[in-house]
């Protein structure tokens, strides 16, 4: 992988900054408190996260490189991996968790594991390369050496470790010596006294005494419980047998319920019919009555009119001859006063005859409106009394269907319930049981004698109750020396394990140390001898490893001295050597390779070397060196080597 282009908003001292880097060889150069450590560390920060825990320093990172001033606290950083595939990665160093896009730009954060202390893993997971091991191989940081007699020692040894176990932190024999102690004083032997192991042993002994002085009531106490159970099994049963009769009971009584209900529509049915029988005579009453009025019918108004008009025929006749007779007496008759008296006769009578007519025609109008209000008053209230009769008698058509169905209804849902609840019990009660129970008489009786049942078994109960409470009391000391018994045994079976886990650990140490020797420390030894030889330009050609002397050279005459003997130049160029070796075997990805103020200790000539060699040898690794003066410059320009410079 590479890195392409690094943007930091606010880090530290370091504001608005944006660096492109290239393949090959980035020198960054920058005077002292330039920002060349705080560019590193916002590298790596944000590849992993920047952490808020101290770790042993006075100031953890986000305490030393968060801004003073409200200033936002965050950057990008873009890079490659071997297959091209390209990430940009964006912190705000106040979130725990990055922004990752994909080249297209879409955010593919939640693709990766997000750790709850470590935040987003996907560098580890893209590189398989941990924090720890980015910062033991691929990074050297500043003054990874210093100059006095025991820094010396400490990075021989520090060589060595890495040369027998993979690791320039871990020592084999340190590791198996501080396993041992930490085993003698965590658990102790069976030799030792007053050790964990010891002390728990002798307790185990004392507590195994005291509970067989104890064990006696244990009997006793057992013989209740199985009482107690046998009785609440009991209850439980009984207690089931009586939810079945009560459930039943029910059932019973919303038969009744439902019946008493059928009876009572049937009751309005009767009373329907006997109001239906009530109103029919109240019918024949009022026809019988009235029977005069309701026979007078169209013909014998029609003779009326008929005699009426014979009699008005008359009355016309005799006008006529009135008149005729008045005409005569015109003729006839010669005294003035009489013609004139029969001629008055003529219109009193017209008068009278009007009159008459009049009183008559109203009398009849009188006669004939009343007969007619009467009769249509008696058939309104005939046709009232019918309709009632029509709706009772639906009002019983209706009834009957109700009473059917619930009749129906009944039979089928009774029949149903019985038949669950029968189900419900059929795998708790005995079936025989069931049957008796379904065909009881008398079910009350059966409630009250479980009911009592169940009483008498809850008195016997709480009576074994009271028992076992007092034999509790005795046995509670029993209970705690057991329960203490267990605890110590507990903790006996975890220091076994823990002492096993001990074993386990410097065994597989062993096998593991007897493999890297076997396998890795041979094929470490080759790269270092190798890239010394080139280094020191054949100078020191072979070194080894053994247990008793540790890290040894070849000198050109062909004895063997112990590394510690040589400069602390040629010590520094031994360490940088394997890491750098290390670095082409730690991953599957081609890590760039960062060197802060690394050869800051160097004469001329190993800087020469050194650089040459880096060149040549690790041309596929993208490297970043980072210092404060003009001399790599310089050495790069002299051999005609290509870089990128990056001034800060």
């Amino acid at each position: 992988m590479k890195i392409n282009k690094i943007k930091i908003n606010s880090y530290g001292k370091l504001k608005n900054k944006e660096i492109n880097l290239k393949n090959g060889i980035n020198l960054i150069y920058g005077k002292n408190e330039s920002g060349k450590s705080t560019l590193l560390r916002f590298v790596i920060n944000s590849f992993y996260g920047i952490s808020k825990n101290k770790k042993g320093k006075e100031y953890s990172d986000f305490e030393r490189y968060k801004p003073w001033i409200g200033e936002e606290f965050s950057g990008k950083i873009e890079y490659e991996l071997n297959n091209k595939n390209k990430f940009e990665v964006y912190r705000d160093f106040k979130k725990k968790n990055p922004r990752i896009f994909n080249e297209d730009k879409e955010d593919i954060s939640k693709e990766f594991n997000i750790d709850k202390t470590k935040g987003n893993e996907f560098f580890y997971e893209q590189t398989k390369v941990d924090e720890e091991l980015f910062l033991s191989t691929v990074v050297v940081g500043q003054k990874e050496v210093c100059l006095g007699k025991q820094e010396q020692n400490l990075l021989i040894q520090k060589i060595a470790n890495l040369v027998g176990t993979g690791d320039d932190n871990i020592s084999y024999k340190k590791a198996i010596d501080r396993i041992n102690r930490r085993q003698l004083e965590e658990i102790g032997t069976k030799r030792s006294r007053e050790k964990p192991i010891n002390i728990i042993d002798k307790k185990i002994e004392e507590l195994e005494l005291q509970k067989q002085q104890l064990e006696k009531y244990e009997t006793l106490k057992y013989e209740i419980e199985d009482n107690r159970n046998k009785l609440k099994k009991e209850i439980i049963e009984l207690e089931k047998e009586d939810n079945f009769l009560k459930e039943n009971k029910l059932l019973e009584e919303n038969e009744k319920i439902e019946k008493e209900k059928i009876k009572i529509k049937e009751n309005i049915k009767k009373e329907n019919i006997e109001k239906i029988n009530l109103i029919k005579n109240k019918i024949s009453e009022i026809k019988n009555n009235n029977k005069n009025i309701l026979n007078l019918n169209s013909e014998e108004i029609k003779n009326n009119k008929k005699m009426q008009k014979e009699k008005n025929k008359k009355i016309n006749l005799f006008f006529i001859l009135l008149i005729f007779i008045n005409i005569l007496q015109f003729i006839f008759i010669k005294n003035n006063i009489i013609k004139y008296i029969f001629l008055l006769t003529l219109p009193m009578f017209l008068v009278c005859v009007i009159v008459l007519k009049k009183k008559k025609i109203k009398k009849e109008k009188n006669i004939e409106k009343n007969n007619l209000n009467n009769i249509e008053k008696i058939n309104l209230e005939l046709n009232n009394l019918n309709h009632e009769i029509n709706l009772i008698e639906k009002n019983n058509i209706n009834l009957e269907r109700e009473i059917l169905n619930l009749k129906n209804n009944l039979n089928l849902k009774i029949n149903l319930e019985k038949e669950k609840i029968k189900n419900k019990y059929l795998n708790k009660i005995e079936k025989n049981k069931i049957n008796y129970f379904i065909n009881l008489k008398n079910t009350n009786y059966e409630i009250e004698n479980i009911q009592n049942k169940i009483n008498n078994k809850k008195i016997e109960l709480h009576t074994l109750e009271l028992d076992k409470k007092n034999i509790e009391e005795k046995l509670e000391s029993l209970s705690k020396i057991e329960e203490e018994l267990v605890n110590n045994k507990e903790k006996m079976s975890t220091f076994k394990k823990i002492n096993l886990s001990f074993d386990l650990a410097k065994e597989i140490l062993m096998k593991a140390y007897e493999k890297m020797r076997n396998t890795i420390t041979p094929k470490f030894t080759q790269a270092l001898s190798k890239n010394i030889s080139e280094i020191t330009n054949g100078k020191y050609t072979n070194i080894r490893f053994n247990d008793e002397l540790g890290l040894i050279v070849e000198l050109k005459d062909g004895n063997y001295v112990p590394a510690s003997r040589l400069s602390i130049g040629t010590i520094d160029q031994l360490y940088l050597s394997l890491r750098l070796s290390m670095a082409q075997e730690l991953s599957e990805e081609i890590m760039p390779i960062i060197l802060d103020e690394t050869f800051a200790y160097y004469d001329t000539e190993r800087l020469e070397n050194i650089l040459k060699y880096i060149n040549s040898k690790f041309i596929n690794h993208q490297i970043i060196l980072f210092t404060c003066t003009n001399r790599e410059k310089e050495v790069l320009d002299k051999m005609n080597i290509n870089y990128n410079l990056v001034n800060l």
